[in-house]
């Protein structure tokens, strides 16, 4: 299977978490965080055009039933946007129910062992895309 870098985006209306991933390696690391401002879309490309990734994962966070919410219809609609403005990137919608959770528990932990600082906090919603982008290449290598 060839090397694929893929982008995880964990959308929010304020901010998005960022995250690169390699299919090669099996890894993914948080990147950065922009502001969502009035358009998303801008706010991601430039992240977009510095990494090339050949395929974009974004966090699709839906009820805990598995239901569509407000949030998600908001996901679903940055995505037809994002897809719009970059149809040369492969997109996938993942679902990333729990994600921000683990993330700030990965934080915490890191915090105890002092690895992290509490002013680092603000890095929940790039290392929740970067539990994306990891889930995402868990269930891909999955047996079938």
């Amino acid at each position: 299977m060839p090397e694929c870098i893929v982008l995880g985006v964990d959308f929010g209306l304020r901010r998005i978490g960022l995250a690169i991933g390699n299919t090669l390696t099996g890894t993914a690391r948080a990147l950065e965080i922009v502001a969502a401002g009035n358009d998303p879309v801008a706010a991601v490309t430039p992240t977009i055009r510095e990494w090339q990734p050949q395929r974009i994962i974004i966090g699709l966070p839906l009820a805990g039933d598995g239901s569509e919410t407000d949030t998600s219809r908001a996901v679903r609609a940055f995505a037809d946007r994002l897809q719009a403005a970059h149809p040369d990137k492969a997109l996938t919608l993942h679902d990333e129910r729990n994600s921000s959770q683990v993330a700030r528990q990965h934080f915490a932990e890191a915090r105890r062992e002092g690895r992290a600082r509490r002013r680092e906090g603000r890095r929940v919603d790039a290392l929740a895309a970067a539990e994306i982008v990891r889930r995402w290449l868990t269930e891909r290598t999955l047996p079938a």
